[in-house]
């Protein structure tokens, strides 16, 4: 098959207290598994795409992909992309302020990281119902926050993303129930700014 799980770069109570053990478990092994296997099912009936990589398919809105699977790959090929970048953003002993090019875009654009936060924070809280906060790139190197729905990713639009904020109730509920906002305030414990900086410098 195509597509496989990638694995946790981390135990999967290394997130703990911020992020508990059974949600990470669930989280990855559960739902993003479920975007691999309904992925890769979707694909059987259009083998010419078995070689295509996450962004090809999503590319331009899934233009390549047939109508008749069209959802299914955005779905669930959104999914995959998204979670992998999330698995890796994160990490133990992490958090704090970002340093070096990332640090200094997003100072520029936003005017400092507390600012930034507080956007990220209203674009993830406003999200109505299931979606990803980003921190997105775009072709000039301009930085940008948004929001997306359900597992929609920025690479459908050309967006780069530098970061996403999986906002999706499986997510943090249950640790954090209905409280969304002190889930997102209790993630920033857990990013991996060594990580994003090289998504950052690398990013196109």
């Amino acid at each position: 098959m195509p597509f496989s799980l990638p694995p946790l770069p981390f135990p999967s109570d290394a997130l703990e207290p911020h992020i508990d053990k059974m949600t990470m478990e669930i989280h990855h092994g559960k739902h993003h598994n479920a975007y691999v296997t309904n992925l890769n099912k979707a694909l059987e009936s259009a083998p010419d795409l078995g070689s295509k990589s996450l962004e090809e398919l999503l590319a331009n809105n899934c233009a390549i992909v047939p109508e008749s699977i069209r959802t299914a790959v955005r779905n669930n090929a959104g999914g995959h992309i998204n979670h992998s970048m999330f698995w890796q953003i994160m990490g133990p002993k992490a958090g704090g302020q970002p340093t070096g090019r990332v640090a200094e875009a997003i100072k520029s654009a936003f005017g400092g990281f507390d600012q930034f936060k507080e956007k990220l924070a209203a674009a993830g809280v406003g999200r109505f119902g299931s979606g990803w906060a980003w921190l997105l790139k775009d072709k000039a190197g301009k930085l940008e926050i948004t929001s997306t729905a359900n597992q929609d990713s920025p690479v459908m639009e050309g967006k780069y993303p530098v970061f996403g904020l999986d906002v999706w109730e499986h997510a943090y509920y249950l640790k954090y129930q209905n409280r969304r906002p002190d889930y997102i305030a209790a993630w920033w414990n857990v990013v991996n700014w060594n990580e994003v900086e090289k998504r950052f410098t690398s990013g196109k």
